[in-house]
């Protein structure tokens, strides 16, 4: 349905506790799976994709692998500063002294969107056949896990801006290219999760609308994450729900009251999906929900099959 494997570059958004990381770790198993050199990227020194495969973390913006043909890195924009100037400048000692000196920080501090723009610079760089040095080979599938939904808009604007702040050069040259990778469909798809849930249903249609103004395409797919599965029909529920606990064993009410509870929700996780597919342009797709002690290697492999027999 949906050839988002098939991308060089895949933006995983949504309102913040969705999940993202989780689905953006499964793309990656699937994309792996499908046989491209895959990579995770986190946005800042949050290092969450090893430890889901139970691996120590790499030190600053190392890259480990976790699974085969997936690796995983936390993009710090500090670290990719400096490693973009030893590049320009071919001298990595005059890279570190010119990325401490306080006029330097202060300048990145208060360009607006350059630690925005450095870390989408980054992802970009992991997508070229040869990456910034020349030493090292890119990419074929680069997702990155980005910030929640009002900061991923704001990440995605700042090419922009801090190409019109540049003006001409080098700054403004690579600021093109990242707007360019952004913005073409064929290279490039959007993730949005979303949970069936009031609030996050509503952002994540909003969410599109913005996503069309900022890069003109909506979402090539939407997610929603943490589906319950249907166990009782309306009528099932309305019996459970009209059962009486007192003078019941203990353990007998506890066990009508999570039956009914636990259809309640699945219920209006239901209606909440059917409203994001009558209002989203792009298709949704569903996951199922797992618990923070389930995220195991082998449920997050079981959400990668899952995703990629509804994308290829």
């Amino acid at each position: 349905m949906i050839a988002a494997f098939d991308r060089q570059f895949i933006f995983v958004t949504g309102k913040g506790g969705v999940g993202k990381t989780t689905v953006a770790t499964a793309l990656g198993l699937a994309a792996a799976a499908r046989g491209r050199r895959t990579i995770v990227c986190e946005v800042g020194a949050q290092q969450r994709v090893p430890r889901l495969f139970g691996l120590e973390p790499p030190g600053g913006a190392g890259e480990v692998e976790v699974a085969p043909g997936l690796a995983a890195t936390s993009i710090e924009p500090n670290a990719v500063l400096r490693h973009w100037l030893e590049v320009q400048l071919r001298s990595r000692p005059v890279a570190a002294l010119l990325s401490r000196t306080p006029v330097f920080v202060l300048f990145v501090a208060a360009v607006p969107g350059a630690r925005e723009v450095i870390a989408l610079a980054q992802a970009w760089n992991l997508t070229q056949p040869q990456r910034w040095g020349g030493r090292e080979q890119g990419y074929d599938t680069v997702i990155v896990d980005a910030p929640a939904s009002g900061h991923a808009l704001g990440m995605l604007r700042t090419p922009r801006t801090f190409g019109d702040i540049a003006g001409v050069g080098t700054v403004r040259r690579q600021a093109d290219r990242v707007r360019s990778l952004l913005t073409d469909a064929r290279r490039t798809a959007y993730v949005v999760v979303a949970l069936p849930e009031e609030m996050p249903v509503t952002e994540t249609l909003e969410l599109e609308r913005e996503l069309h103004d900022e890069v003109g395409a909506g979402p090539t797919v939407v997610v929603a994450n943490g589906m319950l599965p249907q166990r009782f029909s309306g009528a099932e529920l309305e019996r459970l729900e009209a059962e009486q606990p007192d003078g019941r064993a203990p353990e007998l009410a506890a066990a009508l009251g999570a039956a009914s509870s636990h259809g309640r929700r699945a219920r209006a996780q239901q209606a909440q999906l059917r409203r994001l597919r009558r209002g989203a342009e792009a298709p949704v797709v569903t996951l199922p929900e797992l618990l923070d002690s389930d995220l195991r290697p082998a449920n997050l492999e079981r959400l990668a099959r899952e995703l990629e027999r509804r994308l290829a």
